[in-house]
Parts: C-alpha cells; structure tokens; sequence
C-alpha cells in the first residue's frame, strides 16, 4: 500500500511539474491581445502569476498584480492616482525597432524631418502598423502621425507645445483631444484598475494604449473604440490554494 501511494505521489509530482512547465510556455494578454502579453509563470507552488481563458487567452485572475510595474511618474493634475500609491507596466520596452530604423530602412540615416505634417503613403513595414495612411481611422481624417508622435525622437510622443511624452504615459497624449475621458480617467471612472480596494491603496493603472489600439479606433466594421470581450464566469482559485488571503495588501483585498 505505501508502494503504491509513494507511486501516485510521484506521478502526481511528475504531472504538477509538466503543467507548470505548460503553463510557462503560455502567453496571455492582459487587455488588447497584441499589446498586453504577458507569460505565465509561477510564482510559488501552486500559485500562477496569472489565470488565463482557455477561451480567449485573456487574463482572468492575477496571483500579483504589481509584477513588472514602475511608478506611474509625475502627472500635471492631483486626481485619483495622487492617492496611494500608483503603478503602471512600462510601454517604452515595446519600442525597440525605432533604434534600428535609420540602419535599416533609411539607407544609413536617421528617418529624415518631414516638410510638413500632411497625410502621405507610408511605406514597407509601417503598413503593418497603418494598413492605409491616407485615410487614418483615428480622427476621422482630422490628425495624421506626427499630431501624435514627435518629429525628431521617434521613441516619444508629443504635446501641444511640442514637448516629449513617454510612451509610459499615453493619457498624456491622449488627453490633448479627449478630454472628458481623460478626466474619467485620472478620477479613477474610466479604464481599468488592479490592487488594493482602500482609496489610498497600491494599485496598477491601465494606461490608454493598454485597451485602445491608437492606430484602429474603429476596429474595422464595429465602429467601437474597444473591442470588447465576451464576459465569462470568475475563474476557480488554484488547486491548493483555499482561499484568496494572498491578494491582501494591508489588510485590504485586491482585486
């Protein structure tokens, strides 16, 4: 009998450790599939850093929401995020072809000043991103690129008065044009928000680009802003794990 139970401790064991493997190998999305991936992994036994849908791949449930996240940084208003502490995950790591582009599309030199900020055919790989720059979704033909990205620092965005933005800061940038949900926003109405439930918690603020893809508002035929996601039921706790005590900050709950 001791045989046999040490047998199926092992094989269970063996099956844990090939599902965890698994389950490294998987890639989620936090938000906007193609924006917000993030790998799971455990974070201790029995305990994934995220549950994700079988479904749709999105994340369901977080193990720790602050994982890989920055502070915000310095924002002009106090609004809700000045309370406690806030967070962001960093979007200026995603930029990483804008060093390589004079090399590689622009014969050896940085992508030239443009004369002017009138809507022109872009080329090569920037279709991938813009499928068709003549007829720019965003702003129904009223902003073109360089309303929203900087001239010359091709890994900022810009403001009115021609400052940089980080691209860890989108709501700046989308605030020019936006200003009532930009407003929602800061006052913690609009988007999305994970962590503690006090007011003046820790929490992770989802900045704009995190649900809007800036370059396909309409979202093809929708004509929606966002692209939503069918709801589905709240996801089991892990096996083993009881109940969700691990979430609290505190003594507040996370969510």
């Amino acid at each position: 009998m001791k045989k046999m139970n040490m047998i199926t401790a092992t094989l269970a064991l063996a099956l844990f450790a090939v599902s965890f493997a698994q389950a490294e190998e998987k890639t989620c999305f936090e938000s906007r599939k193609g924006a917000s991936e993030i790998p799971q992994k455990a974070l201790e036994t029995d305990l994934l850093n995220v549950k994700c849908s079988q479904k749709t791949d999105a994340v369901l449930w977080w193990g720790d929401p602050y994982t890989g996240t920055i502070p915000m940084g310095e924002m002009p208003i106090e609004a809700d995020y000045s309370k406690g502490e806030a967070v962001v995950r960093p979007r200026e790591e995603k930029v990483v072809l804008l060093e390589v582009c004079g090399v590689a599309c622009h014969n050896g030199v940085f992508p030239p000043f443009p004369k002017d900020k009138n809507p022109r055919k872009l080329e090569l790989m920037h279709q991938d991103i813009i499928p068709d720059s003549m007829n720019l979704q965003h702003g129904k033909g009223g902003i073109w690129c360089l309303d929203c990205h900087h001239p010359t620092e091709r890994k900022k965005l810009i403001d009115n008065f021609g400052n940089e933005i980080s691209f860890n800061q989108p709501q700046k940038l989308c605030g020019k044009c936006h200003g009532p949900i930009y407003r929602d926003w800061r006052e913690g109405i609009h988007g999305k928000r994970i962590g503690e439930w006090a007011s003046d918690g820790k929490k992770r603020w989802f900045v704009c680009t995190e649900c809007h893809n800036p370059h396909d508002v309409q979202n093809g035929a929708r004509d929606s802003g966002f692209a939503q996601l069918e709801p589905e039921r709240a996801p089991m706790l892990p096996k083993g794990v009881k109940n969700a005590d691990h979430e609290k900050h505190h003594g507040q709950g996370a969510h």
